[in-house]
């Protein structure tokens, strides 16, 4: 008789251990995605036009031939991650070759939306490193792991590094294309009605920049540190402004923050928040926050992977910059310390929402 409860023991120890097995493993995903992206691989299946064989890969990546076997492999587990696929050649063939999917479609270097750029900042040893510190940053007074090992903010590193600040706003400007295109499709409504917004700490204004064109008679404003505006020209209905926002923000009807308040802490959000209120009008006269970030989800009825997505977010954020994702309790309860009544949240954004926020 305990035979067979032994070997259901060792049935669920064996699945815990591919279980424990596959998180230690985890980051070989990351990493193989890395060196497809360093070699520049979903761009040469791209340019050669058709699904492209192994032999024909390995001579336009011009490595060691010995090493060719190494490709295969890589190829191989990145297939599984599901960033190409092997499709056949021509109908009258059985030879199969590499291809694209809508994946490794957002990682070529010409796509407007790419992903490589946050690919490559969030995967630089820069931002690696930190991770093997957060057992000791739990112990220790440093806001962040990243400044328990550099020893400053990522803001102020990024500030020094020409390649982490290269990759990094190319990263945030990518992404602004695609959300800006989802929003103005999907969201439109949230703009109409306006005659000024402001979209703070919006970089080289890629959302600002859409918006005006889309509501040419829309007064559009981006507010950023003086170095990141320095030298940006506006147009008839949009400019620059130099400045801090914890220090002030200029009045207008709405303001946009896009994934801005992640990076920081409540106390923080609070002060900027705030900032927003006094830029604003009341309700009553159109005055709003137009907020784009995550609304953690509480429970399993969302798709499991934005929810992963969610989470992972939430980690980047505590190591990196010590900010946080938030469920919407939280953001309520931010939201009422900062003097705002009402919101709404539209969730067309993927990983992301929409939430329209009004003065008290």
């Amino acid at each position: 008789m305990p035979l067979p409860k032994v070997e259901v023991q060792f049935s669920e120890l064996l699945r815990a251990q591919s279980h424990v097995w596959n998180h230690i493993f985890s980051f070989i995903n990351s990493i193989s995605l890395k060196s497809a992206i360093q070699l520049g691989i979903p761009d040469i299946i791209l340019k050669h036009g058709k699904p492209m064989t192994l032999p024909e890969l390995v001579d336009i990546l011009r490595i060691n031939k010995a090493k060719a076997h190494g490709v295969y492999r890589l190829m191989r587990i990145l297939i599984h991650s599901g960033f190409f696929i092997e499709e056949k050649i021509s109908q009258n063939e059985e030879k199969k070759g590499y291809w694209l999917t809508p994946a490794s479609r957002l990682l070529l270097k010409e796509e407007p939306f790419s992903l490589a750029p946050l690919l490559l900042v969030v995967l630089d040893p820069i931002l690696t490193e930190p991770w093997h510190y957060v057992a000791e940053w739990l112990k220790d007074d440093h806001p962040t792991p990243f400044s328990t090992l550099h020893g400053r903010s990522f803001w102020a590193y990024a500030g020094q590094d020409p390649k982490l600040n290269h990759l990094f706003n190319n990263a945030m400007a990518n992404d602004s294309r695609l959300i800006t295109s989802v929003v103005i499709r999907d969201c439109k409504h949230v703009f109409e009605g306006l005659n000024s917004i402001v979209d703070v700490a919006g970089g080289t204004g890629t959302m600002a920049k859409a918006i005006a064109e889309t509501f040419p008679n829309l007064k559009c404003t981006v507010l950023d540190l003086p170095h990141v505006v320095a030298g940006l020209k506006g147009t008839k209905n949009l400019c620059y402004v130099g400045g801090d926002m914890f220090e002030t923000i200029p009045n207008a009807d709405a303001i946009l923050l896009k994934w801005i308040l992640h990076d920081w802490s409540d106390e923080e959000c609070i002060k900027i928040l705030k900032k927003c209120k006094e830029a604003i009008p009341s309700k009553e006269e159109g005055g709003k926050l137009i907020i784009i970030d995550m609304v953690v989800v509480d429970n399993q009825k969302e798709e499991e992977e934005i929810i992963e997505s969610q989470l992972f977010f939430d980690m980047m954020m505590m190591v990196a910059v010590g900010g946080i994702e938030r469920e919407e309790r939280e953001w309520m309860k931010l939201l009422k310390a900062s003097g705002f009544s009402h919101y709404k949240i539209i969730n067309k954004l993927g990983s992301r929402s929409l939430i329209e926020v009004y003065p008290s």
